[in-house]
């Protein structure tokens, strides 16, 4: 009876370690920040916000050419004009820095508003591409091997290959 009892456990957790096996997921992996980096939209967009950048640049640094050229001449100038006149002049030049400091700190947050706006998109596509080829070739899971993110071993399947021809490139 004993005997039975050992062959019915052995059996049981043979059938569970064959069931284990079996119900083992698959798992790929892809490098996300080179697939964004290597498509031709992610390329127009980096553009884009480039332009936009040096846009918002060359005005700040404009302002701060007039605010340096106004220093300067107040400076040359203080010796001729009252005391309260320096004074006002002064808190001018004060209140044009603050000016400019609000208006970087505007520009900045514009330019990471854009940024949002054009990389969503393209973000969606990548996912969407690799959530169709992983399901075409049943991977149950893909992870991001993107330098610094967790992947310590990348010795499976990659699909950069196979999204990037999804994608057509």
């Amino acid at each position: 009876m004993k005997q039975l009892k050992k062959v019915a456990v052995v059996i049981v957790l043979v059938i569970a370690a064959t069931g284990f096996v079996n119900a083992q997921s698959k798992v790929a992996h892809i490098n996300v920040q080179q697939l964004l980096s290597e498509m031709p939209e992610m390329k127009a967009a980096q553009g884009e916000l480039k332009k936009l950048q040096e846009t918002y640049s060359a005005d700040i640094e404009s302002s701060y050419t007039e605010l340096k050229n106004k220093y300067t001449q107040y400076s040359n100038e203080a010796t001729s004009k009252s005391e309260e006149e320096n004074k006002k002049r002064a808190t001018e030049l004060q209140g044009f820095e603050k000016n400019i400091k609000e208006a970087e700190q505007a520009a900045y947050q514009e330019i990471q508003k854009k940024q949002a706006e054009l990389f969503a998109p393209i973000s969606e596509k990548a996912k969407a591409a690799i959530d169709k080829v992983a399901a075409a070739q049943g991977y149950d899971y893909v992870m991001d091997a993107t330098q610094g993110l967790g992947l310590i071993v990348a010795k499976g399947k990659d699909l950069l290959p196979e999204v990037k021809k999804e994608l057509g490139f």
